[in-house]
């Protein structure tokens, strides 16, 4: 009696259309022998529309970071299935009782709507199993920036640098007029005035227990300071002949009394220091000119940069070269670890703890869950390094295994003056004086993307604890939000008068400072 499609009756009745035509009709084939062409065509038709009408499916088989499978078998997953989806079903298979944020990535790139747009952009044979990389996102959000909430004058000359201590209660700042200052986050007012240094402060930091903050000047002193008094702890450290260019402390995970200081200098040297004593501990001297980073890893080896174009991997313990890493022709300006943020908070989780006293009482115990920590945040791609040069590059490195570089990431074209890892160590961020960001995957050092907006060089970038967001600070006196998830300026954020040298995020996502030419100090929030 005429042609019916499938997709027009209910959906409950689409099981027994189908039984219909595989089976009754071909039972009473005797009925249709008369019409046996027409029949088949029925048949056919009806089948495709049934075919048509199921969603098509993609055999999957979801895998952590360091390739352990979620669940044994392969998975039979509807090829249209969100991020949102995949998530909730990791959530329910991992036992959570509330929903976990997580990425999602096939062959390095990342699930951003259903399996089938990236299954198809990636050009991949649906009929095979496909591999999908989950991780999981920070649980907690950190709401953007949109607002300046505090321009603190202070400073005669200008803001150098800028740091929030591990534990996000204290901010520090250092400046051109010689001098150090304690800010009250809460207040958003002055604490301390910090006297001791006798040329521009070029470098601050916090040690890990946020206990000391260390400063250096043009005059390659340097002092530790009291946040709680603004009083200096011990005598100047003095040592080296031109001005300090970094510090970095010893880990906590390390060594929780927090006593070792590494700093690099303008005249070739890298210094650690033992910080009760005021003294030198060890001198690294390879470099045949200035150093222009040091970062002291969480294996133990410490990292410096320099302009005689080389990376240079020294042990902590007794300071012997263990490796020069070649490869930039030109000066390497800048190095960021991927364990920068673990290292950073050390033992504090300052999103949990940000209305807690989060002063450390068991040091044995805190060490433990610093170690814990960073062995997790390390164990699917050890400890990764990053160098940003005068030549325009990047190179990525695993300065644990070899000298060869895992990736060179080119694009910019002027100079790189800054880098650095995502929290989470999912995206590296480069900064330019060609006006430009770029992003790129950390893992690999496969380009991302270019964020523009910055009409002058940008000069710093420094990521949200969320990994979510990104700010960057640039000589147009400009701060910018950008949002890592669309690739996209979230806001623009004005407010200095003149070029800004430094930006800083809070580690509980709560505010960003700013400081530069115009002696202002900033702070923004949502």
């Amino acid at each position: 009696n005429g042609y019916v499609a499938v997709n027009s009756c209910p959906e409950y009745c689409h099981l027994s259309c189908k039984w219909n035509v595989k089976f009754n009709f071909q039972i009473n084939t005797r009925a249709a022998k008369s019409n046996e062409i027409s029949f088949r065509y029925l048949i056919a038709r009806m089948e495709q529309e049934i075919d048509n009408s199921e969603p098509k499916r993609l055999l999957c088989c979801l895998k952590s970071e360091n390739g352990d499978k979620l669940c044994g078998d392969i998975m039979d997953l509807p090829i249209d299935c969100t991020v949102q989806q995949l998530t909730m079903m990791c959530s329910a298979i991992l036992k959570q009782e509330e929903p976990v944020p997580y990425l999602f990535f096939i062959n390095d790139n990342e699930v951003t709507t259903t399996l089938q747009k990236t299954v198809s952009a990636l050009n991949l044979n649906s009929e095979e199993v496909i591999d999908i990389i989950y991780k999981q996102q920070a649980v907690f959000k950190v709401r953007p920036v949109t607002r300046c909430t505090s321009s603190i004058p202070g400073h005669a000359e200008a803001v150098i640098s800028v740091s929030f201590s591990p534990d996000g209660k204290y901010l520090a700042s250092g400046s051109g007029d010689t001098t150090v200052r304690f800010w009250d986050v809460y207040t958003q007012t002055p604490s301390f005035t910090c006297k001791g240094h006798n040329n521009w402060v070029l470098y601050i930091a916090w040690s890990p227990d946020s206990s000391r903050l260390a400063s250096a000047c043009k005059d390659g002193k340097i002092i530790v300071w009291d946040p709680f008094t603004g009083k200096q702890i011990g005598k100047t450290m003095i040592g080296h002949k031109q001005w300090v260019t970094s510090l970095s402390w010893e880990p906590y995970h390390k060594n929780p009394e927090c006593r070792h200081l590494a700093s690099s200098s303008k005249d070739g040297d890298v210094r650690i220091w033992d910080t009760v004593l005021c003294s030198t501990q060890t001198v690294l001297s390879g470099h045949t000119k200035s150093v222009t980073a040091v970062k002291w890893g969480g294996t133990g080896l410490i990292y410096t940069a320099s302009q005689d174009r080389t990376v240079k991997v020294w042990r902590a313990s007794d300071g012997v070269l263990c490796r020069t890493l070649e490869g930039h022709a030109h000066w390497v300006n800048t190095l960021a670890l991927s364990t920068d943020y673990i290292l950073r908070i050390g033992a504090f989780d300052p999103v949990k703890d940000s209305h807690k006293d989060t002063a450390i009482l068991d040091k044995k115990k805190s060490q433990e869950f610093a170690l814990e920590r960073y062995n997790k945040i390390t164990e699917s791609h050890g400890e990764r390094l990053v160098s940003g040069s005068d030549d325009f590059t990047l190179f990525l490195w695993d300065p644990e295994k070899g000298k060869k570089p895992l990736a060179r990431l080119t694009g910019h074209q002027q100079l790189v003056n800054d880098v650095k890892f995502s929290p989470d160590c999912r995206i590296i961020a480069s900064a330019s004086f060609d006006k430009s960001i770029k992003l790129w995957e950390a893992n690999t050092g496969k380009f991302i993307t270019t964020l523009r907006g910055h009409v002058q060089a940008v000069y710093v970038v420094a990521f949200s604890a969320d990994s979510r967001l990104m700010v960057s600070g640039s000589a147009d006196s400009t701060l910018k939000l950008w949002n890592l998830r669309t690739k996209k300026l979230e806001i623009d954020l004005p407010g200095h008068a003149d070029e800004v040298y430094a930006v800083d995020w809070s580690t509980d996502g709560l505010k960003v400072a700013s400081g530069g030419k115009d002696k202002v100090l900033r702070l923004w929030q949502n």
